[in-house]
């Protein structure tokens, strides 16, 4: 219960960070993706289901606020969590070059879908372009935040697993 509360708090911070602070912060007007980088954190060291589910609830999200195509984000973000759940067998305590590289990768298939579901299907081909001004710039953008933030996500997954230890064990012990 006490994880579930914890990480409803992660999510509504960071999709505060990201819809309220980090635009008043853009650079070269762009914002950091806060939602896809807790999602393949929480990803990576929870594994596949909590990934996807949190994936999907960070999706809808976004999808609720700011999405043209319901339910889109929400898709995308449960793949993501499923996918990145996948190293939870690599996870490596507070190793900070895998989930930079997850969440670089994550965020550049984000953006390379979201192009093509907003503008490719439009018939809107400048994909050079948006890859130069949108996509990369993001990506690093996203990659120096979780550089940041990681440690915090990992020290509150670390006391929450704690937690759940500490819930399971028998009082007879």
């Amino acid at each position: 219960m006490l994880t579930a509360f914890v990480t409803v708090l992660v999510v509504l911070a960071a999709f505060l960070l990201q819809s309220s602070v980090f635009p008043a912060i853009t650079l070269l007007d762009i914002t950091p993706n806060v939602l896809l980088m807790v999602t393949v954190c929480f990803g990576f060291m929870r594994g596949k289901r909590f990934g996807m589910l949190l994936g999907f609830f960070c999706g809808l999200l976004i999808d609720a606020f700011f999405g043209p195509i319901l339910g889109f984000n929400a898709f995308v973000y449960m793949l993501i969590g499923y996918c990145n759940g996948y190293f939870y067998k690599v996870f490596f305590d507070e190793e900070i070059k895998v989930p930079m590289l997850l969440v670089a990768v994550s965020d550049l298939i984000y953006s390379i879908l979201f192009y093509i579901a907003q503008f490719a299907i439009r018939m809107r081909f400048a994909f050079s372009e948006y890859l130069l001004r949108v996509i990369l710039p993001e990506c690093i953008y996203t990659v120096v935040l979780t550089l940041l933030l990681y440690r915090l996500l990992y020290r509150i997954d670390k006391l929450l697993y704690d937690n759940e230890l500490e819930g399971q064990k028998s009082p007879w012990l």
